[in-house]
């Protein structure tokens, strides 16, 4: 009988609201410590002092699919069924963050698209940290935003699969939703520069286009210029007309008449008695010839 629902209960999404939450993971809450401690007798104003103990958010952890005290109280919600007001004062909630978390996900849980979006989308201004437990059981930090983000947008979020609603963009077009403000648009409005503010940048932009333009031109002038003297240079000391060259020609004509004649005649015998070698090696090399054929002959 604890684990009923009410018998005034509204079916949600056409069935029992207990049932958004898959059976394994309702029996591992029903048998669990804190549901039977915690959870039993427990009323929607009742709810708001277990809400503010949470330190935590999460599904279920550990091989033995624990659940953690999170989704324990959705499961209540679910059970109870409180009015509608009482869950928008829980996600109006500014103080206690995880009570906010919690109306927030149980909202997701049972309301239509429309209620989504108007009463969700809010709290993307919300930047504050929540910790969640993970499946493996270890802590990990995430904030308010993201875990809006994951609800309207994942379709398994602390291990429970959530109801399908509509994109925005449909329900904007069907007329039931506004377009989306942001609270971003008011800043980037006052940075956004004015038509006179832009036309000043572009006259800066070609000003300063144009003097580099001119910078590179006689930057290209003065290295051609240096190139072209370079080149006359280089042409000038090949010639041999050219002042180095001259003075070079006449150095060596000196140098030669200064030779002795007696160095003339040295190199004159040497390259005689080169000769003289030679032909001898020669004649040496053909005696040996004939010598060879002589002795083949003979055998």
């Amino acid at each position: 009988m604890a684990n009923r629902t009410l018998k005034d209960a509204k079916n949600v999404h056409g069935t029992n609201p207990q049932y958004l939450i898959e059976k394994i993971i309702r029996s591992r809450i029903y048998d669990s410590q804190y549901w039977k401690e915690s959870c039993f007798a427990l009323t929607a104003e009742l709810m708001v002092d277990k809400a503010m103990e949470l330190r935590y958010i999460g599904g279920v952890f550990g091989g033995n699919i624990k659940p953690t005290p999170f989704i324990c109280l959705i499961l209540k919600f679910l059970q109870i069924q409180p009015e509608k007001d009482i869950v928008i004062e829980f996600i109006k909630n500014e103080e206690f963050k995880y009570v906010r978390a919690l109306g927030a996900f149980y909202l997701r849980l049972t309301a239509s698209a429309v209620d989504c979006y108007k009463y969700l989308e809010p709290l993307y201004n919300d930047y504050r940290k929540l910790r969640r437990q993970n499946r493996m059981g270890h802590y990990e930090i995430i904030h308010m935003d993201e875990f809006i983000d994951e609800l309207l947008r994942e379709e398994r979020v602390c291990d429970v699969i959530l109801p399908r609603i509509q994109k925005r963009h449909v329900l904007e077009e069907n007329g039931d939703l506004e377009p989306k403000v942001s609270l971003l648009d008011d800043d980037l409005d006052e940075e956004m520069p004015s038509e006179d503010e832009e036309e000043q940048l572009q006259q800066l932009k070609k000003t300063d286009n144009s003097k580099h333009q001119s910078s590179k031109d006689s930057e290209r002038r003065r290295s051609r210029s240096l190139s072209r003297e370079r080149h006359k240079k280089s042409k000038d000391y090949r010639r041999d007309d050219s002042p180095l060259r001259k003075k070079y020609r006449d150095e060596r004509r000196e140098r030669d008449k200064k030779r002795s004649p007696d160095r003339e005649r040295r190199r004159s015998r040497s390259r005689s008695t080169e000769r003289t070698r030679h032909n001898r090696d020669d004649r040496s090399y053909y005696k040996r010839d004939r010598s060879y054929e002589r002795d083949r002959r003979r055998y």
